[in-house]
């Protein structure tokens, strides 16, 4: 996969807004800052990756892309992301969908019968597709649309730890260790600390910080109830799944078949891509994102057909 890095980015302008939870604590919601949209127009939720933000690239490319077609884009920041720090000892994880639950619910209120469009991206695509497939949920989401699922979390750790996905794991690392470290100290932190800093695996840190954090035993508890994989036969929401084969935070022994998932999801699988890479273009200067057409393109299919129906 190509750097993304050396993509432009697009000029993208948020106005900042705080989500408040049904616990006290307060979510970072970064909506895009364009005056010309029609009030009953569709509004895209952006669901950002592990330490993502509305800054991610992938963001702001579909973020921009939803504003060029006179949509309401925003981005819903996970807790602690953002550069906003939560107020409670907690941040979050790969199954959080009580907030996405009631982010959307509160969202659903104010957009009446307005167009709800949902895109998940790596974790957040994982809690997306948990949070369509959960049981005796109201549906408040038209279509959705998750990208690069790790969708086992256990054989996603494994995968992440093996040859050159190993730099993926490393960078990323030294990102959640670093927020980890503006949030808590020693004595405020309720898990062990310093074995936390030297984690240098996910399984090791989701064990040592992300399960104790969220309420589960440990990580096996959280890697068996948070992967969406079980879930995708309960999806009745238009959904498509985007996964490409070299995804190095996957194996093939994780990505499910097409028997797995209900009728409302579409998976589609790219042999190249890479990890929310899905680059054309044959040298730097031609590299281009086409996931973002993609998206747009699936969500307007879906509600035309939502129209006729």
């Amino acid at each position: 996969m190509p750097s993304t890095g050396l993509i432009s980015q697009p000029q993208v302008r948020y106005k900042r807004s705080l989500h408040h939870l049904y616990d006290g604590d307060t979510l970072a919601i970064d909506t895009l800052d364009q005056s010309d949209i029609a009030r009953d127009a569709p509004t895209l939720v952006v669901l950002h990756g592990l330490e993502g933000s509305s800054d991610s690239t992938y963001a702001r490319a579909l973020i921009a892309a939803a504003g060029a077609l006179g949509w309401h884009a925003l981005v819903m920041h996970f807790r602690d992301c953002g550069d906003h720090r939560n107020a409670l000892p907690r941040r979050y994880h790969a199954g959080e969908t009580a907030d996405i639950d009631h982010f959307l619910g509160a969202l659903r209120k104010q957009q009446g019968d307005a167009p709800i469009l949902v895109a998940g991206y790596s974790l957040g695509g994982n809690a997306l597709l948990k949070y369509l497939g959960e049981a005796e949920r109201p549906n408040t989401i038209d279509a959705a649309v998750a990208v690069s699922v790790p969708f086992e979390l256990q054989g996603a750790s494994d995968s992440i730890s093996k040859g050159f996905s190993k730099l993926y794991q490393w960078h990323l690392m030294k990102n959640m260790k670093r927020s980890l470290a503006r949030k808590f100290d020693r004595r405020s932190a309720p898990f062990d600390y310093d074995a936390a800093m030297k984690c240098v695996t996910f399984e090791a840190f989701d064990d040592i910080v992300t399960a104790p954090l969220h309420g589960f035993a440990g990580k096996d508890a959280y890697y068996n109830d948070c992967s969406c994989r079980q879930y995708l036969r309960n999806i009745n929401t238009p959904t498509l799944i985007i996964h490409a084969t070299d995804d190095p935070f996957t194996h093939p022994g994780i990505i499910p078949t097409n028997s797995e998932t209900s009728d409302s999801v579409t998976l589609e699988l790219t042999q190249h891509g890479g990890h929310v890479g899905f680059v054309t273009g044959n040298t730097p200067s031609t590299w281009r994102f086409w996931l973002p057409n993609r998206i747009t393109t699936f969500f307007a299919q879906s509600l035309s057909q939502l129209r006729q129906a």
